[in-house]
């Protein structure tokens, strides 16, 4: 698949932006501060309907602006060898629910995700490595929704019970002191619904991350030119209750969903004083995490700033390599099956580098411009031509001041 034509009204720093697009590589050229990066945000906006930058729409809305529209016309192959076209109308609204449009007729947000599949690698994501746990389970639940568009209303609904139980502990709290007992008797329920979505969350991530985990070492071991290993998981926080110490690895993604839930059931109730006296959900998949190591050493504090970047990389890499091509043989387990074999016949991601080659070294910047360069589409963002490897000599557009022109 690749972007034939990308239209912008009132979008971050433009009023009005129609560009075309071609397969291949596409440059966009330019000093900091003048919009480039807004361009690949908007891409990847109409792929995952959120910013990478930001974890808001209101922001995407122009200054002055009541108002954001976003289309892009996208091409995808189809099984006979012919191509099909399709143009996704996003209209962003701070303050209102977004409006969607599929080929003119409006759709649901959720039932639009996944007609364009991309992967963005940006200077944010080395936050991967070194950030809060919350930023890598982001990661994750966005590529599951891009593997399977489905769980984009699983991880809604799972957020949305999260909120409402978490309330509903907060309210219980204030009862400390009373004589008063609060009544909890619709926490049993919020419990079931919590440990039934949250079963099939958990699943879904540790189906996708195991599925990832060789294209991540694979991707790390040609990035770092064979200087390491990096290795994968997944943590959950209820083996840290159901087992007791630091969280372990938990079940695997082979395990049915009902075990899990009956887990998660069994965990809520050893922690329910606690999320009582703390007015907080002490247990599920948003207290797990994405465990990244290289060697027998955890990445976070113990990688360099370079070993930092190409494992962040690697996560970028081994992403489009999932998408395109599915799990590699002999690592599709069961679960693994279900939740990632929903790859369509034209899989292969748009690809976005946003100001990476600036932040690599000479030896880096090369291999990486080898693994890319025959992907469908490209796009790369730089300060000035030069940042541009010549492995990724392809179309360009100039852009200034939110003006973009066609280079030569």
């Amino acid at each position: 698949m690749y972007v034939s034509h990308l239209s912008l009204t009132d979008f971050r720093s433009y009023h009005q932006v129609d560009l075309t697009f071609e397969p291949g590589i596409t440059a966009l050229v330019g000093p900091n501060g003048q919009g480039k990066t807004n361009l690949v945000e908007a891409i990847g906006y109409v792929s995952t309907f959120s910013s990478h930058r930001v974890p808001t729409d209101a922001p995407l809305v122009r200054a002055g602006a009541s108002a954001a529209v976003v289309r892009s016309r996208i091409v995808r192959a189809q099984d006979d060898g012919s191509e099909r076209a399709l143009v996704i109308d996003v209209q962003l609204g701070s303050g209102r629910s977004n409006r969607v449009k599929l080929n003119g007729a409006p759709s649901r947000a959720r039932d639009v995700v996944g007609a364009l599949r991309s992967v963005l690698f940006a200077p944010e994501d080395l936050a991967l490595v070194k950030g809060d746990p919350d930023g890598r389970r982001r990661f994750v639940d966005a590529l599951a929704v891009q593997v399977t568009p489905r769980l984009a209303g699983v991880f809604s609904e799972y957020d949305r019970v999260v909120r409402q139980r978490t309330a509903l502990l907060k309210s219980a709290g204030g009862f400390r002191g009373s004589r008063t007992k609060p009544d909890l008797s619709t926490l049993d329920v919020w419990d079931s619904k919590l440990a039934e979505l949250g079963a099939h969350v958990i699943i879904a991530r540790q189906a996708v991350v195991a599925a990832l985990a060789p294209y991540v070492a694979d991707a790390y071991e040609r990035v770092s030119d064979g200087q390491g290993a990096a290795h994968v998981g997944y943590r959950s926080s209820l083996a840290a209750v159901l087992e007791g110490g630091e969280p372990a690895e938990g079940a695997d993604a082979t395990t049915p969903s009902r075990v899990v839930e009956q887990q998660m059931l069994e965990a809520l109730s050893r922690v329910r004083p606690k999320e009582l006296e703390r007015g907080v959900c002490l247990v599920g998949p948003h207290r797990d995490d994405l465990v990244l190591t290289l060697g027998d050493l955890p990445a976070k504090g113990y990688a360099s700033h370079g070993e930092s970047w190409s494992v962040a990389l690697a996560l970028r890499l081994a992403s489009y390599e999932l998408l395109t091509h599915g799990p590699q043989a002999g690592t599709e387990q069961d679960a693994a099956q279900l939740w990632v074999a929903d790859s369509g016949p034209d899989g292969e991601p748009v690809l976005m580098l946003d100001d990476v080659f600036a932040e690599l070294d000479a030896k880096r910047r090369a291999r990486l411009a080898e693994m890319v360069a025959g992907a469908r589409q490209v796009f790369v963002t730089a300060a000035v031509p030069g940042d541009v490897p010549p492995q990724l000599q392809g179309a360009r557009y100039d852009v200034l001041a939110s003006e973009v022109t066609r280079g030569a």
